[in-house]
């Protein structure tokens, strides 16, 4: 399978005095990804989870190493990722199909098309919304949305403009158990059907396991991945494998490489 994603020997300092003094957010990350994959980080608080995102996204350069998305050098910010976060953030002033089309305003190639297609995009962001069980609340505004209704939207923002990768910050860890297992479902089946890649970054092992190939533990600050754990559950998952003697036994796994780091920031043989 042909990378999409590979950070070769990574380490990021946030400013020249940082650097100057040997202290990094993330060091020594080296990780291929294929297309299509869907990877999970879980860590310890303060880990550099979101500096790993940031660079993902092109947000942030690194200080040594190279990051490769799609065959390029990450210089700048990329056009082709979706991002959802914790907060929805959507605007209150737009309904929520205008909402879900506010990339397709901003990003090229829509941009320019947006006012002679505007119609042909309003049908397609309806169409996305209807698919994540939000037919119905088209036209409503997010106030009028519960807070997993908003995080569907929200998801759906991130994908309107077909991004090759999505990238997903905690983005259900405000939710309740029952609508945050409901949006695991919406994710799976959105990414089954679509195929993008996906960089999950959360504290839930439950969500790493149901929804990743592979899940990557980092370290206490500076961040280094320590731990790669492939889940060979068969896909398509549904939450009753979330109740196997398998599927625990890789969560309580993850758990103990996280409480032997947490307590003494050690590597972890694995």
């Amino acid at each position: 399978m042909a990378s999409f994603v590979e950070f070769d020997k990574v380490w990021l300092a946030y400013n020249d005095e940082l650097l100057a003094k040997e202290q990094f957010a993330v060091e020594d990350i080296t990780l291929k990804v294929g297309e299509g994959e869907f990877i999970a980080i879980v860590g310890p608080s303060g880990c550099g989870k979101s500096t790993f995102m940031k660079l993902a996204t092109g947000l942030r350069r690194p200080s040594r190493g190279t990051v490769v998305i799609d065959g390029k050098e990450v210089t700048g910010p990329l056009k082709i990722t979706g991002m959802a976060f914790q907060a929805p953030s959507l605007l209150p002033w737009r309904t929520t199909v205008q909402n879900v089309m506010l990339p397709l305003e901003i990003v090229e190639p829509y941009r320019s098309q947006f006012k002679s297609k505007k119609k042909e995009f309003e049908a397609k962001a309806r169409a996305l919304l209807q698919s994540v069980g939000l037919g119905g609340y088209e036209d409503k505004f997010p106030w009028q949305l519960s807070g997993g209704m908003q995080q569907r939207a929200s998801i759906c923002r991130a994908l309107v403009h077909e991004p090759k990768m999505l990238l997903l910050d905690e983005p259900f860890g405000a939710l309740d158990a029952f609508t945050r297992e409901e949006l695991w479902c919406a994710l799976r089946d959105l990414h089954a059907a679509q195929k993008f890649n996906v960089i999950l970054v959360t504290h839930d092992l439950r969500e790493s396991v149901f929804l990743a190939d592979t899940v990557y533990c980092m370290s206490r600050s500076p961040g280094r991945f320590v731990v790669r754990r492939d889940i060979e559950l068969p896909r398509p998952r549904d939450l009753e494998v979330t109740y196997t003697p398998q599927f625990t036994d890789i969560v309580h796994e993850l758990r103990g490489h996280i409480g032997a780091m947490r307590k003494t920031g050690v590597v972890v043989p694995q």
